[in-house]
Order: structure tokens, then sequence, then C-alpha cells
């Protein structure tokens, strides 16, 4: 079975390369269908199928930039990305990741690197899969209320409303954000950023984990715009934060570029399914895609804490995140699937009836 493994030449370790083509592919659909670098699920992903965190993450970013332009430009046909948003993020962005990476830097120097990271994957995790299902909670019982009094369900069944608190704080300069009709402070979107820049740089995501729920929760922004100008800024960001690893010797370009050729392909599936499932669906299908990825990290860190029984923890772990991987990729791909075919079925019975 060792035609299965691939020597990687810059880390020197041997890799289970369809391991890398089914992250690749499922991480491609996930990305482009909740907005996201996936880099999330493929850190983690990485470093179960054998690399050490520094090049984990720094393989991770370099595959998350090239996915996430393909995924932009999909996702740009739709109308789904409002440019001046991402590139006023841009600012809080760029510094952010720097910092991350240079802070990765000082944890590998002093051996704290894989520790310190995944105990943050973790923190962030629940917090993410905590809000998630809050929000869905309260819209539940605003549908039911609303129900109860005969009003209109699309304009009374909001969740979680922080957005349009934080637009109202006017500090100069206040700028409007046409296509996604926000009009906010510029240091909202430039803050939100530096924050999820940072973590993009010290976790070696794309920042969309919680830049997409942050422009939501956050700056006020609609799920399907979202997900697509998320998609924008993860691009730039990934470039960045590659440029930056490279240049450190962290970024292991053979995984990358044999992920990025089933990346290409999930990528425009991923993207197709968000023509056909909007708003709280995403949200929700986000949620379990959150529980899963820290069941993963979980299993890494008991693999961690004892040793004595890696052989049982470390194939649980890389059985669970590639099987969750496939699982969500094979339900979006489902649902672009019918919703394609109903589309095509509605326009066949509506050129019938001309």
């Amino acid at each position: 079975m060792d035609w299965l493994y691939i020597l990687m030449p810059i880390s020197g370790v041997s890799i289970f390369w369809p391991g890398l083509v089914i992250l690749g592919l499922g991480v491609g659909i996930i990305g482009g269908f909740f907005g996201l670098g996936g880099a999330w699920m493929v850190t983690p992903g990485l470093n179960i199928l054998g690399f050490p965190m520094a090049f984990a993450i720094g393989t991770d970013v370099a595959q998350m930039a090239g996915k996430s332009l393909i995924s932009t430009m999909r996702h740009g046909k739709f109308g789904n990305v409002d440019y001046a948003l991402g590139l006023t993020m841009l600012i809080g962005t760029v510094i952010g990741v720097e910092i991350g990476a240079q802070m990765v830097m000082w944890l590998e120097r002093i051996g704290s690197v894989d520790k310190v990271v995944r105990w943050l994957y973790v923190v962030l995790l629940i917090l993410l899969a905590w809000l998630v299902f809050h929000d869905v909670a309260l819209r539940r019982k605003k549908e039911r209320e609303a129900k109860a009094q005969h009003q209109d369900l699309d304009k009374t069944a909001v969740g979680l409303d922080w957005g349009s608190k934080l637009q109202a704080i006017k500090i100069p300069p206040v700028v409007h954000f046409k296509h996604a009709n926000i009009t906010c402070s510029a240091w909202l979107p430039i803050i939100v950023s530096f924050f999820t820049g940072w973590l993009a740089g010290i976790l070696g995501i794309g920042g969309g984990l919680i830049r997409m729920p942050a422009l939501v929760y956050l700056v006020g922004c609609p799920t399907h715009l979202a997900v697509g100008t998320d998609l924008f800024e993860v691009a730039i960001s990934g470039l960045y934060g590659t440029a930056s690893y490279a240049y450190k010797g962290r970024v292991e370009l053979l995984a990358a570029i044999i992920m990025l050729c089933g990346a290409a392909i999930g990528a425009q599936i991923g993207v197709v399914a968000t023509k056909y499932v909007k708003g709280y669906g995403i949200r929700i299908v986000f949620g379990l895609a959150v529980l899963g990825c820290l069941m993963s990290v979980v299993l890494k860190l008991l693999q961690a804490e004892f040793p004595a029984y890696a052989w049982l923890f470390s194939p649980l772990a890389t059985v669970e995140v590639l099987g969750f991987v496939s699982a969500i990729s094979i339900y979006i791909t489902i649902r672009m699937v019918l919703g394609a075919k109903a589309e095509l079925a509605a326009k066949k019975q509506h050129a019938a009836g001309n």
C-alpha cells in the first residue's frame, strides 16, 4: 500500500494522497457554499493526515487562495459580491494576518504552536456553534409569535439583530455600501476584518469561518451577499498569507496543488448550490459543519493528552474529518441537483403554458 503515500519534499513527511484529494474536493464544495476558504477544516485535516501544524497552516492558506479566487468569480456572476465592502475590510485584514503569522512563528520557537492552535480552534468552534443555533432558535420563536399575531413572517422572523445596533454607531467616516444596502461607520467592517485577519494568521484560516457570520450578525449583511463578499476577502487575504508563509518556508506546494485539483471542481458545485438554498438554510448547515470540525479537533487533542491511546484516536480523527467533509459535500451536491431539476421543470412548464 506504499503507492497510497507520497513524500512531501519540503516538510519531509509521507502523506496519504487520496486523503488530500477528498479533502480538496469536499472543502471546495463546502467553501463555495458557505463563502469560506474551508481552512477551519483543512488545517486540522492536514495536521491529522500527518503535517506538522506550521506546515498545515501554510499549505492550507496556499490552497485556499486559489480555490477562493475560482469561487469569487462564480459568485460575482450571481451578483453575490459587494466589492466596496470587501475592499474596505482589506485594511484590517492585512494587518491582522501579519500579526497572527508572526505569533505562529513565536509559538513554534517556544514549542507551543500545536497545543495553542488546537485549543483556540476548540473555543472558537464552540462559540460559533452556539451563535448559529441560538440565532436559529430565536428565529423560530419569533416565527411562532408572528404566526400567532398573523404578521408577515419575512419581516418579523429574524434571529440575532446586532447589526442594526452597531450600524447606529455613526463614528466618522460613515459610508454606504450600495450593493449590500448598509450604511455604517467605516470602522465597523475594518475592526471586524482586523480580528478575523488575526485569526486567519494564527489559525491558518482565511478568516471566513468567523467573517461570514460576522458580516451577517455584526455588519448586518444579507446571508447570500455575506457568502460572496467573504470569499472575495478570503481570496485576497489568502494570497497575502501564502506569500507570508512561503517566505517563512512553511508552504508545501505539492500538497496544495493536489488539493486544488479537487477543490477547483468542488467550488463550482458549492457556488451553484447557493442558488437553491438561501438564508437560514445556509446557516443551519454551517452550524452542523462547525460541530463536525469541533469533533475532529477534540479527538486530536485527546490523542495528544493520552498518547498510549494514539492507535485509537488517530484513525478515528482521520475517518471523522474525511467522513464529515464527504457527508456535508454530498448533501450540498444533492440540494444543488434537486434545485436544478426543479428549476428546469418550472421552465418547461412555463414554456408549455406559453
